[in-house]
């Protein structure tokens, strides 16, 4: 399989994780459901903010897995808002892996586009509030 090198994006990640031996699966790569729950913890970082509160993720758009993750990767998540509706928040997710200490290279493993609603604390849906105060 060839890797495609790349550079981390020259914004801040959403999220960093280190995957550990329990998160590996039978073919000694780490376990898709295991990026798949990373992918929708950072989706919704930036949905909450956006939202001013709570949210539920409401659809999985698209997946990609593009390369493998390791044991030992240093997996970097960047997450973007991509729409804003009346009641949900579309995230745009990209995964890179950081390995080989010994001669670093970086790959992008996986992007995501994610659909989170705005819930109330009865877990109903509501409005996402306006961007600025001032909008109000």
């Amino acid at each position: 399989m060839s890797v495609d090198r790349t550079l981390l994006p020259s914004r801040h990640s959403t999220l960093r994780v280190v995957p550990m031996p329990a998160d590996l699966n039978q073919n000694g790569d780490v376990f898709g459901g295991w990026v798949m729950a990373q992918v929708d913890v950072a989706g919704a970082i930036p949905a909450m903010r956006r939202a001013r509160g709570r949210v539920a993720t409401v659809s999985v758009n698209s997946f990609l897995f593009k390369q493998p993750v390791s044991v030992g990767d240093i997996v970097s998540l960047y997450a973007e808002i991509e729409r804003v509706g009346r009641t949900s928040i579309t995230v745009k997710v990209e995964v890179y892996a950081e390995r080989n200490y010994s001669n670093p290279i970086i790959v992008k493993v996986t992007e995501a586009e994610l659909t989170y609603v705005a819930i109330n604390v009865d877990g109903n849906k509501r409005e996402v509030p306006p961007e600025n105060a001032a909008e109000v």
